[in-house]
């Protein structure tokens, strides 16, 4: 793992791809406010919502990713790219790649990116579904927002190893 890792540490944040990597993957999607964490195996390819983590501080948010980090032990970190419909960034946008680059840094790990638009609506509309609405899916969306680009990113390897073969 650790090649792939040296391999792609010249390339932007965004622009980095681990398509041989197996075991788990935590996801992130990142917010000022609340980070949403979502878990998944890359043999299964199943998302799952693990946990909103809302802390004030960064010092907490990254001492609470410690400890899921140690718990689930990941070979690969996704974070969600935010951008709005057109493809063009937003503020957000730096400050989820600036997000991702911390991941890598401190716990030196591979991190990969994942277009996300429309992630909190896909995720605000299955809680719907389920019968959760308004501000009772606050504590929920983060994390299924997080789950949804999990998903996208199993959903698009997959379609990468089919095109392969």
């Amino acid at each position: 793992m650790a090649t792939h890792f040296m391999s792609q540490s010249h390339l932007p944040i965004d622009a980095r791809t681990y398509p041989g990597i197996q075991g788990t993957v935590l996801a992130f999607d990142f917010g000022e406010k609340r980070i949403g964490v979502a878990m998944g195996e890359t043999m299964l390819k199943l998302a799952h919502p693990l946990q909103t983590i809302e802390a004030e501080k960064n010092d907490e948010k990254f001492a609470a990713i410690e400890k899921l980090l140690a718990e689930w032990r990941p070979s690969l970190l996704v974070v969600g790219l935010p951008m709005y419909l057109d493809g063009q960034p937003h503020t957000l946008t730096l400050l989820a790649k600036k997000f991702a680059q911390r991941l890598e840094g401190r716990f030196r790990l591979p991190v990969t990116m994942i277009d996300e638009r429309l992630s909190s609506a896909e995720a605000s509309q299955r809680l719907s579904e389920t019968g959760i609405h308004g501000r009772a899916q606050k504590g929920l969306i983060d994390a299924c927002a997080a789950q949804t680009i999990l998903q996208s990113y199993f959903d698009q390897q997959t379609t990468s190893q089919n095109a392969a073969t």
